[in-house]
């Protein structure tokens, strides 16, 4: 008997991860529609044997390129590209607050000090 010993395979990176469900969702034959569910991080890193964080990594990649959304205790979700980006839990942006922030400090008045008994 003539066993040739073969490499333990490599578990993923979440690169590979995020590779295989981008092809899921963007590819000809996408087997994911917008609005559907990815696995949970959890079960997903069970099944390939992997670190919870490198399936929550490779879930901020497609999250960071457009192609889906989290909502914390509900799951990870296609986006529709049709529908506009939208932020984390209804947060604006970093630039959009600081801006509102400068509006809203150039409509103040200057605050005087009124010297005793003038009018």
């Amino acid at each position: 008997m003539d066993q040739s010993p073969e490499a333990p395979k490599q578990p993923p990176t979440a690169k590979d991860i995020a590779a295989e469900f981008r092809a899921k969702i963007t590819g000809p034959d996408s087997t994911y529609d917008p609005g559907d569910r990815l696995p949970a991080a959890r079960t997903l890193a069970k099944e390939r044997h992997v670190q919870l964080m490198t399936v929550q990594s490779a879930y901020s990649q497609l999250r960071d390129e457009g192609l889906v959304l989290s909502q914390q205790g509900r799951g990870t979700f296609v986006r529709d590209p049709a529908a506009p980006p939208r932020h984390p839990a209804g947060k604006q942006s970093g630039v959009y607050r600081l801006g509102r922030r400068a509006q809203h400090d150039s409509r103040r008045a200057p605050r005087t000090r009124r010297a005793v008994g003038s009018p």
